[in-house]
């Protein structure tokens, strides 16, 4: 229903509930489906395999879903120029390769609840990025939001490293928080610089063509620094938790929430995506036994409230 067919009382026909129920269905469980990454990537480094394994085999098995998108989006439209070519590889390279990379990394050194909180920072990083370069002044509203949000994570931070994070000490876990705050910084970079080229290319043949760069490049980087029997001697554990981050982790709520975005429009599809942590944190308690302490409580609280008052406006894509 439009704007002016809500101001003139105009109650929404039966069609368009069904589907604004259905893009709400839709963006629940794709930010379900995004926060269970950092679950399955937790149980795979039980069997010690290393972050560039481990990404490589997530990727390896999203490249032809991804290969399929882009190739599905790019029916009947122009060919990528050179132009193109030269930004869809840059922001697969920052949004998907680093960014994914930089994020196992750091998941090797801290909890599963924590690395959610901190890439749910991304609105507040995209704001920075702005300013940054546009000059673009922020708001108080926003502002505040980011006191709050930040505010959070630096209480769980603080727990972290007063317990070691994921039993490695209080080092380590500075370390994993680090890099996963890059990884926020470098995804952030690619919601800055992909506005132009979703308008080009469209938001679902960009992110297929992007993410299938991110594919190739993680392949290569395992092909460069791995032998090739590493690949051969995984537990079959380890291949299976694969396979499910790249489907039911990775493909699956991308076009899970691209949909929802169709039918709800990006502000509600943001707002709904603030389930994420709280799924994490509950899949990271019931599934991988973490503890759920008054001060990750109190972290949480403080995240989602500020990034709900940063977001009030729904102007930020949803985290990934």
């Amino acid at each position: 229903m439009n704007k002016t067919a809500a101001s003139l009382g105009i109650p929404p026909h039966d069609g368009a509930k069904k589907g604004y129920a259905t893009g709400l269905v839709l963006a629940t469980l794709g930010a379900i489906a995004f926060s269970g990454k950092a679950i399955i990537v937790k149980l795979a480094y039980r069997y010690g395999v290393d972050a560039i394994t481990l990404i490589m085999l997530r990727m390896l098995f999203a490249l032809p879903l991804f290969a399929v998108m882009a190739w599905w989006a790019g029916r009947g439209k122009p060919k990528l120029t050179s132009r193109d070519w030269f930004g869809v590889v840059g922001l697969g390279f920052s949004g998907y390769y680093l960014a994914s990379f930089l994020d196992f990394a750091g998941l090797a050194y801290i909890s599963a609840s924590f690395e959610r909180l901190i890439l749910y920072l991304n609105p507040t990083l995209v704001l920075l990025f702005g300013w940054l370069m546009y000059r673009r002044r922020a708001t108080r509203q926003q502002v505040l939001g980011m006191v709050v949000s930040y505010a959070g994570v630096l209480l769980v931070f603080g727990h972290e490293l007063w317990t070691g994070g994921s039993g490695k000490g209080g080092g380590a876990a500075a370390w994993g928080a680090f890099l996963v705050f890059l990884s926020a910084v470098s995804y952030a970079g690619y919601l800055v610089y992909s506005g132009e080229f979703v308008k080009r290319l469209g938001s679902l043949r960009l992110v297929g063509l992007a993410t299938t760069v991110a594919c190739v490049l993680c392949i290569l980087q395992f092909v460069l620094t791995r032998p090739m029997g590493v690949a051969f001697g995984l537990a079959p554990e380890v291949i299976w938790l694969s396979v499910l981050n790249a489907t039911l982790c990775t493909a699956v709520p991308v076009l899970m929430v691209m949909m929802a975005i169709e039918r709800i429009g990006p502000a509600v599809a943001a707002q709904t995506g603030m389930i994420g942590p709280l799924s994490t944190i509950l899949m990271g308690v019931v599934i991988l036994g973490e503890p759920f302490t008054p001060w990750i409580a109190a972290g949480t609280v403080l995240v989602i409230a500020g990034i709900f008052v940063f977001t009030r406006k729904g102007r930020q894509a949803p985290a990934r």
